[in-house]
């Protein structure tokens, strides 16, 4: 059989060699046609993950420390050379923290027994988990949770989030709950620590609201919104983003979500907040009203995709934040270049649409500062960042 060397990582995390991608292979690595690793590289390490050959969650545990971060800096240094930009890309930031705080899991029938986990990479094959390391603590017996709710709803998926007063889970079923199991399931919610459990986007039964604390403030999370990965993820993009915040009076934050950069700069500047996501919203201004100390904030709805502010529009802002989902930002940036905002700060989620935007500001005058990458979904090939574009 013919031996292959992988010549380097792919963007998904994948050893590419001759055109085609090897998952779990390393560059250097000598494998056979299979991928089957023949030689190893000396950058292997043990992966600390039971199932990791076959889950299709974590691409990179098999990799040291030290090439994997150049590897996850090189996503971003990459593109901004395919894109002819220069900037000044800090080392990547660590983000990991006590782990993520929030799983998405399949549960699924198998042999007669209900059981949770993650999908085969590239298949729709489950892969059965008890437990995953790279989950908070407090989450390790979200699998165990969620494969009980198979007995109750059938084939199902369940999101765990963590909030600071116990589990937020949501459901998407096909099956509709028996009304006798109803009754029982105020005693499931109090053994596991459950505060709401929503099922396919309606909340079904709550003890009580679920809430997260965003600095000095707790928030209400909506049922299946937008929450950062990681708490130290969250904690890191917003520090990034103050350090813009000098000589600011009045901030414009676009895709603002619940509000964890909102509520985080009206401890310093006026904020305008908008969003398109109406649950969102009404959670910010609900946690406005209920909140004193801040500088005045106005969150409104608005489909920033469809409608953008214009130049007119963007004219009252100091810095305009954007932390738009991996779509990017590209309608409100080319309103950007036609205005007289001086400062954005630009918090992206996926790098290839970040150049794409950062392109527009540049040909329009804004300086690309620095770029600092972020890394809270580690041991996979997602990467956070901050950038601070200027002009003069």
């Amino acid at each position: 059989m013919a031996e292959v060397t992988i010549a380097r990582m792919g963007e998904r995390g994948d050893g590419l060699a001759g055109g085609r991608a090897y998952p779990r292979t390393l560059p250097g690595e000598v494998i056979d046609e299979s991928g089957r690793v023949l030689k190893p590289s000396p950058d292997r390490v043990e992966p600390f993950c039971p199932v990791f050959d076959i889950c299709g969650g974590c691409k990179t545990q098999h990799w040291a420390e030290a090439p994997y971060q150049a590897w996850k800096t090189s996503l971003l240094t990459d593109a901004l050379k395919a894109k002819g930009l220069e900037a000044d890309v800090k080392p990547l930031i660590d983000a990991h923290g006590e782990g993520r705080r929030r799983v998405a899991l399949h549960v699924r029938q198998i042999d007669s027994r209900w059981r949770s986990g993650f999908m085969e990479a590239a298949t729709h094959t489950l892969v059965p988990i008890d437990t995953c390391p790279i989950l908070v603590p407090r989450l390790q017996d979200a699998p165990q949770i969620a494969a009980q709710l198979g007995e109750l709803f059938g084939n199902c998926d369940v999101s765990v989030t963590v909030a600071d007063n116990g589990l937020d889970v949501a459901i998407k079923a096909e099956r509709k709950m028996a009304d006798k199991a109803v009754a029982q399931f105020g005693t499931f919610m109090q053994r596991h620590g459950i505060t709401r459990v929503a099922l396919n986007g309606h909340s079904f039964t709550q003890s009580q609201p679920p809430v997260i604390t965003m600095g000095a403030v707790r928030v209400g999370l909506t049922v299946g919104g937008f929450l950062q990965a990681t708490r130290k993820g969250e904690e890191t993009l917003v520090a990034l983003v103050k350090e813009q915040m000098k000589k600011v009076r009045h901030v414009a934050d676009l895709f603002c979500g619940i509000g964890p950069f909102a509520l985080r700069l009206a401890e310093q500047a006026q904020v305008t907040a908008l969003d398109s996501d109406k649950a969102a919203i009404a959670s910010l201004q609900n946690t406005l009203r209920n909140t004193q100390g801040l500088k005045p904030v106005k969150a409104e709805v608005l489909d920033l995709f469809h409608n953008p502010l214009t130049a007119m529009e963007l004219a009252d802002f100091d810095l305009v934040v954007l932390d738009p989902p991996r779509a990017g930002a590209e309608a409100q940036c080319n309103w950007l270049a036609k205005s007289k905002v001086k400062r954005v700060a630009y918090v992206s989620c996926d790098v290839q649409s970040f150049v794409r935007d950062a392109a527009i500001l540049a040909k329009a005058g804004f300086n690309l500062g620095t770029v600092t990458p972020v890394d809270q979904f580690k041991y996979s090939p997602h990467l956070e960042l901050v950038a601070a574009f200027r002009r003069a």
